[in-house]
């Protein structure tokens, strides 16, 4: 009996690993023919192309205006990093110090747009922003990002507050140290690395949001994933090397970031972070 069960835990084992396996392969070979098709001249009914050409990066580059585009998706991220950065660690510095009625109640809700469809709530934000006049502007697509941002950083930013002892503030405070030199000589030094780690994975993050920023982006207001989207489903006929250059122009832009966010902070910790959060 006991024989027959390590034999089901083995085959269970092998099964689980198999279709792993398979998924990352077929994921691997997704990016590898958008990654080849994006260099090829001409490509059809073969293991490989017919020649290899650059062309396909400078045509997308021109048809779709990508320069405008990443100028216009750096500006709306790097706001919504300010901004979510600047509210989010004031917030989050509150509430890991600060003991008040409700205080779950309001971790809760700074929780629901990470916990919930970024649709449930983005077609009616979405709907007041186009009432209020702001749809299809920059400050709408900020501040339809800035919703599930800030909730981000706030989550990441509390357990870094909660390891600095509460002593090192007050020894300060008794050597006469004000609320800003506090932060600027005591705080901030220590929370540097989450506070790094925080909004780099914000700006990872609203690079890749597609759902809210299509619903309130305009034509001078598309960041690179909704333009990419356009590209491939809108009007005309289009080379489909220049939407896969464009893709991979995507894709590299996005990887970097993420590559360098994942050097200070683990993706597991924020998972059990959140648990925690919900728990309590």
């Amino acid at each position: 009996m006991i024989r027959d069960q390590g034999i089901g835990s083995k085959l269970w084992r092998f099964a689980v690993w198999a279709l792993a396996g398979l998924f990352v392969l077929n994921l691997l070979a997704v990016i590898a023919a958008v990654l080849v098709n994006s260099f090829a001249t001409r490509w059809l009914g073969t293991w490989l192309p017919a020649g290899w050409t650059t062309r396909w990066y400078f045509d997308a580059w021109r048809e779709f205006q990508l320069s405008n585009v990443v100028l216009v998706t750096f500006q709306i991220v790097f706001t919504v990093v300010l901004i979510s950065g600047i509210i989010g660690v004031v917030t989050a510095y509150a509430l890991a110090r600060r003991d008040f009625p409700g205080k779950r109640a309001i971790i809760l809700l700074f929780l629901l747009p990470l916990l919930i469809p970024p649709l449930t709530y983005g077609i009616p934000l979405a709907t007041v922003l186009y009432q209020v006049g702001l749809g299809g502007t920059f400050w709408g697509v900020v501040f339809i990002n800035v919703v599930p941002s800030l909730p981000f950083v706030i989550l990441v930013m509390i357990p870094f507050i909660e390891q600095i002892d509460p002593r090192i503030e007050a020894a300060a405070r008794v050597f006469g140290a004000g609320t800003g030199s506090l932060f600027v000589r005591i705080l901030l030094p220590l929370l540097l690395p989450g506070m790094l780690a925080a909004l780099l994975l914000v700006l990872v993050r609203t690079i890749a949001m597609f759902e809210l920023t299509f619903l309130v982006a305009g034509p001078t207001t598309q960041t690179l994933v909704v333009s990419l989207y356009y590209a491939v489903f809108a009007s005309g006929v289009r080379a489909g090397q220049s939407i896969d250059a464009m893709a991979v122009i995507y894709m590299v832009t996005t990887l970097f970031w993420l590559v360098l966010a994942l050097q200070f902070v683990s993706p597991t910790q924020i998972v059990a972070r959140a648990k925690q959060q919900q728990a309590t």
